[in-house]
């Protein structure tokens, strides 16, 4: 399977970014992609989260995910992308990644588990948590008929190895990390160490993929089942793709079994 890490610099023009999403969707189409991977925010992003997000905030059957889903179709590739997504319940807005299949369907959705209330930020107060707290893991199919089963993660997602785990009890062999990761004392040391991590704790493949400097720190990355890092991206907008080979998974949890050796599990939730 080829993944493509689709590093780009959204701002507040939602048709300039799809605009971007567009033309890096078929850049990665040319070079053999089958699933393409965008930022967290990729619809719609700025330094600050605030009450403009809310105000460009649409359905997934809005016109944005519709745009997104007919670029999908047309090349034949998976889409992942970071989305502003209504909230029926809530005046702020979800933070949310939707799964785009090559047909153009929508294959799977997550919202954000874990806001980033941390360095001075408040996420939370502009946007909403998901109510849902069930591992999102879903099936991609390639051009050559191969399969990936790929989880979902939005940004602070990553600091917290109890999603990490739940991913890969649910199926997962790659998890995609979609961020715009806030730029910060050792904030690129973090990110690193964290991506490779949680692969090497659950070996599978990580993709993390972050928005571009000055808003984020750029530097997306796929790290394999051991931890070792197969690409780097800079701070710039860029992209890179990659050949996944699940097979890969599996040889490292026959290698190092620490998943079947675990003697704590997750508490069931009430």
């Amino acid at each position: 399977m080829r993944v493509c890490l689709a590093q780009i610099a959204s701002g507040t023009d939602i048709a300039d970014n799809l605009t971007l999403i567009r033309q890096a969707a078929q850049r990665a189409a040319t070079e053999g992609a089958d699933i393409v991977v965008f930022p967290e925010y990729a619809m719609y992003e700025k330094k600050a989260v605030d009450a403009s997000f809310a105000t460009a905030a649409e359905s997934v059957t809005g016109p944005f995910v519709t745009a997104l889903a007919a670029t999908a179709a047309a090349l034949q590739i998976t889409l992942v992308v970071g989305i502003v997504e209504t909230n029926e319940h809530d005046p702020r807005p979800f933070n949310t990644i939707v799964v785009l299949g090559a047909d153009g369907d929508l294959r799977a959705r997550y919202r954000k588990m874990h806001l980033f209330d941390s360095y001075g930020f408040l996420e939370s107060e502009w946007i909403s948590p998901t109510t849902d707290l069930t591992p999102v893991v879903c099936g991609v199919t390639g051009r050559s008929g191969d399969s990936l089963q790929i989880g979902l993660m939005t940004c602070y997602d990553l600091r917290f190895p109890e999603l990490g785990r739940e991913l890969a009890d649910a199926g997962a062999e790659l998890v995609l990390v979609c961020s715009s990761w806030v730029p910060g004392p050792d904030k690129a040391e973090q990110w690193r160490v964290l991506a490779q991590a949680r692969s090497i704790e659950n070996s599978y493949f990580v993709g993390a993929v972050s928005q571009c400097s000055p808003i984020s720190i750029g530097r997306s990355m796929l790290s394999d089942p051991a931890g070792r890092l197969l690409a780097e991206l800079g701070s710039t907008p860029d992209l890179v793709t990659i050949d996944v080979d699940p097979d890969l998974v599996r040889q490292a949890r026959e290698r190092t079994p620490s998943l079947n050796h675990r003697r704590h599990t997750i508490h069931p939730r009430a």
